[in-house]
């Protein structure tokens, strides 16, 4: 059993019928993993403390907890979100008095000072990665293929999970991936560069798979079993490669910014690339892209000075 089973395995009924709550209020699939785990930890919390009388004052202990442990600004704005949200939806039904769910809708967040610069692979290092499956084996060709979508569309990991054979068509003489359902059930379509459809042809024809989802898992036997894999383990044969190159803080959304990076570079346009990702805003690509800070022709480049001997 999962640490997240175990946590969900000690909450209340109670406790259970208000998360699903919230749940049945978020359209996106990642919003829900994302605000269950979130309220998982928190009513984890609320026992240890003898499970006090939910209100702003309690709200704001756990936050100043969650700082004083370490936790990142957007970590801990996340949780609070999801609790904001447990409030509204527990007045909305009659659960909570509307003055004290006001009051833990004000609590305010973890301010974020400035901003983090990105995780990029250089191209040569974007390179490596694709090189690195080893394709004799089924393992291999199969984490070729998701490299390459992961790294050639810029796909987030929930999204290469759902890829099905049948977002893979032909439009204006070019494979795209069309209507992929991403964050907020927003639907586009991804062009895909021809590297990336012959390393999931390459996976089709040696499993014998041209229906359903592309990506299958692979038991230790190289054997494909089920019919999908789940976003967790595709995060888990990134880190696996991540571990194996010099970049070992390399995650899968770090290869989405440098499908970005790489391709702002090469000259594509920054409003492609926004519809490429999915964006809602060109700020978002932005920052994906780090052009507000330009890392490669920076300001100290051109101080002109040197030191002496």
């Amino acid at each position: 059993m999962s640490d997240q089973s175990l946590v969900r395995s000690r909450l209340t009924p109670a406790e259970t019928q208000a998360i699903r709550m919230v749940l049945d209020g978020l359209p996106s699939e990642h919003s829900r993993r994302a605000y269950e785990r979130a309220l998982s930890d928190f009513f984890h919390w609320h026992r240890g403390q003898g499970r006090p009388q939910l209100n702003k004052a309690v709200v704001q202990r756990y936050a100043a907890e969650l700082r004083e442990a370490g936790m990142a600004p957007s970590s801990v704005n996340q949780r609070l979100s999801a609790i904001r949200k447990l409030a509204a939806e527990a007045a909305d039904n009659g659960a909570l008095d509307p003055q004290v769910a006001n009051g833990i809708r004000a609590v305010k967040g973890a301010r974020r000072e400035g901003r983090r610069t990105g995780n990029w692979l250089t191209r040569e290092e974007a390179q490596a990665w694709l090189n690195a499956p080893d394709t004799r084996t089924l393992k291999g060709k199969r984490d070729r293929a998701l490299l390459a979508v992961l790294i050639g569309c810029g796909l987030r990991r929930a999204e290469a999970a759902s890829l099905s054979f049948d977002h893979v068509q032909q439009r204006d003489g070019r494979w795209v991936l069309v209507d992929l359902i991403g964050k907020r059930d927003k639907v586009r379509s991804v062009p895909m560069p021809g590297w990336a459809k012959a390393a999931i042809d390459e996976w089709s024809r040696t499993v014998g798979v041209a229906e359903g989802l592309v990506f299958r898992a692979v038991n230790k036997g190289d054997r494909v079993v089920g019919d999908g894999i789940t976003a967790q383990a595709i995060y888990n044969i990134i880190v696996g490669y991540a571990a194996e190159s010099e970049k070992k803080a390399v995650a899968p959304h770090d290869l989405r910014r440098t499908f970005a990076k790489l391709a702002h570079k090469g000259g594509a346009p920054i409003d492609q690339i926004q519809l490429s990702l999915g964006h809602e805003s060109i700020q978002t690509t932005e920052e994906y892209l780090g052009v507000e800070q330009d890392l490669t022709d920076a300001p100290c480049d051109h101080l002109g000075l040197r030191l002496g001997g």
